[in-house]
C-alpha cells in the first residue's frame, strides 16, 4: 500500500512538472524565431531588423498581432505595415532584394521619435497616437521610412551586422508554430540556414541529470541476503531494509484489547 501511494505521488509530481515547463516554454519561445539581420544603437535609440523568409507583409503582421495584440495596426498593405505597441513599433516591409521575404524592423520609441517624420506616419497611424509620441512643438523628426529604404531615406544612426554577443542578448521575435525551441547565436552554426532551422525531433526540453539519478538510487532500499552459515531456508530468504524512507508503519497507540471472560490477561492489539 505504501509503495503504491509513493508511486502515485511521484507520477503526479512528474505530470505537474512537465505541464509547467511546457507552459513556460510555450509562452516564452513558441514557434520558430526570425533570424536577426541588422542592429543599430545610439544612446537611447535602438532598432533591430529581422527577416521572415517566404512570408508576405500581411502574413507576418497577422502572426505577430495574434501573438501579441498591438495598440494600433495599419491597414493591410503588401509593401509596408506598422504595428504599434506601448514601448516599440514594428515596421514591416517587403524586402527589395528578395520580394518573397519580409523585413521586420523593431524600434523603440526614441528611435521612432528621432528618425521618422510624423507626416509620413500619418498615412499609417492614427493622429492621436502620433500626438502622444511626438511633442507638438518638436515635430521635425527625420526623413527615415524603414530599413528597406535606408539607402534612400537614411536614418540618423548606422546599422551594422549583429555580433555574436548582440545575437545572444537581444530578444528574439517568435511566431506561433510547432512549439519547438530555437537557440539564436549558436557558435557551432556554420551557415545562415543552420541558424534558421528548428530543433530536431530527437531533442528534449527535460533531461534527468546523472546527479539526480545517483541521488535517487541512494534513497532506494537494499536487499540483504542471509549469511552462508545459516540454514538452507535462511539462505533462500531475503529481507528488504529501506534506507531513509519517508514512509514508516504508524505506531498503534490505541488502548490494549482486553479479553472478557477469560483469565484476565491483557493482549495488545497487533
Amino acid at each position: 500500500m505504501v509503495k503504491r501511494l509513493f508511486t502515485i505521488i511521484k507520477t503526479t509530481l512528474a505530470v505537474v512538472l512537465v505541464a509547467s515547463t511546457l507552459a513556460g516554454c510555450t509562452s516564452q519561445a513558441m514557434g520558430s524565431s526570425y533570424p536577426l539581420e541588422s542592429v543599430t544603437q545610439d544612446g537611447k535609440q535602438q532598432s533591430r531588423v529581422y527577416c521572415a523568409e517566404n512570408k508576405t507583409v500581411p502574413q507576418v503582421a497577422k502572426e505577430l498581432s495574434e501573438q501579441k495584440k498591438p495598440k494600433e495596426i495599419s491597414k493591410e498593405d503588401n509593401d509596408q505595415m506598422f504595428l504599434v505597441y506601448s514601448d516599440e513599433w514594428y515596421n514591416l516591409q517587403k524586402d527589395p532584394k528578395k520580394p518573397e521575404d519580409t523585413l521586420i524592423e523593431v524600434s523603440n520609441l526614441e528611435f521612432v521619435r528621432q528618425n521618422y517624420n510624423p507626416s509620413f506616419l500619418e498615412g499609417y497611424i492614427l493622429a492621436s497616437i502620433l500626438n502622444d509620441l511626438f511633442d507638438s512643438h518638436k515635430r521635425s523628426g527625420g526623413s527615415y521610412r524603414g530599413y528597406a529604404d535606408k539607402d534612400i531615406y537614411k536614418p540618423k544612426t548606422e546599422y551594422h551586422t549583429p555580433t555574436a554577443k548582440e545575437k545572444k542578448n537581444l530578444p528574439p521575435i517568435t511566431t506561433e508554430g510547432t512549439g519547438s525551441i530555437i537557440k539564436r547565436g549558436d557558435s557551432s552554426s556554420s551557415s545562415s540556414d543552420s541558424k534558421r532551422s528548428s530543433v530536431g525531433s530527437g531533442g528534449s526540453i527535460i533531461k534527468k541529470s546523472d546527479t539526480d539519478t545517483s541521488a535517487s538510487n541512494e534513497k532506494r532500499g537494499k536487499i540483504i541476503r542471509s549469511s552462508d552459515d545459516g540454514s538452507s531456508y535462511d539462505k533462500q530468504r531475503t529481507k528488504v531494509k529501506p534506507k531513509d524512507s519517508i514512509f514508516s508503519r504508524p505506531k498503534n497507540n490505541s488502548p490494549p484489547k482486553v479479553k472478557v471472560g477469560g483469565s484476565g490477561k491483557i493482549f495488545k492489539r497487533r
